[in-house]
């Protein structure tokens, strides 16, 4: 058990946000979302998975929509707890811990300011281990963990708990709710056990976002290289050094779509880099080769600072490093890659690990 605090909170923001594949809704949102609350409510309570019964319930949170919107659709700051207690009230039962959905800026941290408020535990865990954009794309929802009943409540005061025949229906209907309230809301699902959690979640997920952030920070006080320090704590791999030459960005059915391209510099000069996104950085190629693909995690860090660049961050002219990190194991099982492959999201490309794409290119 850990309390967690305001200068926790920076940290985990920055880290979430490397974790989050360029999605999971703006950190700098989440981390003052988060950090009033532990100001105006105390710190958080942090726990590890083992420290739950096996019977206890918890309950997953997050924002849905698309992260563009948010950054001028600010949150009200009360929708995650309305979502929270609109499912509690209808499942006729307390729950014993909150859980992040996704690794990802504001998804990372808007769960602290839930259990601030509410003075309830949350899991050291996360569902991805990363940030996907669709509902059905989580580890215990490949593991047969049922989405529904899920509650969605938005700024507005407008709220809803629905019931679907699969995890799928889930996504489709809740992201017609979520474009009708303005492309951003909070949504509460995966109801696990805490048997189900110790299983089927990304286990130790915050301390590590936490740890992440520290590095970047202490990097910068040490006069090292943020991006190298970033690569040694994930494990990632330096994918790319450029800068944006161009962006390709729209807000579709609920998602921010588009694509970035880096013109190469030093060891790549002369080429060119597309990273295409749905929310989250999907896939990354030149013109003659696939360089990563989802599930492995595309991240982008600014070249200088190691600082994170989200989606709706990408900014023409920045100059960015781009790192490759391999995903959790449990993506790369068949029904893993179906869930959240290259092909999912429509690219005409075979998944193959990230460390082996680097080894073939030399």
């Amino acid at each position: 058990m850990r309390k967690i605090d305001v200068e926790q909170i920076d940290n985990m923001a920055i880290g979430a946000a490397v974790l989050g594949t360029g999605g999971g809704g703006n950190p700098y949102i989440g981390r003052l979302m988060a950090q009033s609350a532990i100001r105006t409510h105390g710190p958080a309570t942090m726990i590890d998975a083992a420290a739950l019964a096996d019977d206890d319930l918890i309950v997953a949170v997050a924002m849905m929509g698309a992260p563009t919107v948010m950054v001028e659709k600010i949150p009200a700051g009360n929708e995650v707890v309305v979502a929270f207690q609109m499912l509690e009230e209808y499942v006729g039962q307390k729950f014993a811990a909150v859980m992040c959905g996704e690794v990802g800026g504001l998804n990372s941290v808007v769960p602290f300011a839930l259990a601030a408020t509410l003075g309830i535990r949350i899991v050291d865990a996360d569902g991805m281990g990363r940030a996907f954009p669709e509902l059905q794309m989580g580890i215990p929802a490949i593991n047969g963990a049922r989405a529904t009943p899920m509650a969605i409540a938005d700024e507005k005061g407008n709220g809803a708990v629905l019931n679907t025949i699969s995890n799928k229906w889930t996504e489709n209907l809740a992201r017609q709710l979520t474009i009708e309230m303005g492309c951003s809301a909070m949504v509460a699902l995966y109801m696990l056990t805490g048997k189900q959690c110790k299983e089927w979640a990304i286990l130790g997920s915050l301390t590590k976002v936490e740890e992440i952030g520290l590095a970047i920070r202490a990097a910068h006080a040490e006069h090292r290289n943020p991006v190298q320090a970033v690569c040694d704590i994930t494990g990632g791999s330096l994918l790319w050094n450029g800068k944006i030459s161009d962006i390709q960005r729209r807000t579709e059915a609920g998602f921010a779509r588009g694509e970035a391209f880096i013109d190469g510099l030093g060891d790549y000069a002369g080429q060119q880099l597309r990273i295409a996104f749905q929310n989250e950085f999907l896939i990354a190629q030149t013109d003659d080769r696939v360089v990563a693909t989802t599930p492995d995690l595309i991240t982008m860090l600014d070249a200088e600072t190691g600082e994170p660049i989200t989606t709706e961050d990408l900014r023409y002219g920045f100059r960015v490093a781009v790192l490759g990190i391999p995903c959790d194991p449990r993506w790369r099982s068949p029904i893993g890659i179906e869930t959240v492959g290259p092909r999912y999201f429509g690219y005409d490309i075979e998944y193959v690990p990230i460390e082996d794409r680097l080894t073939a290119a030399g």
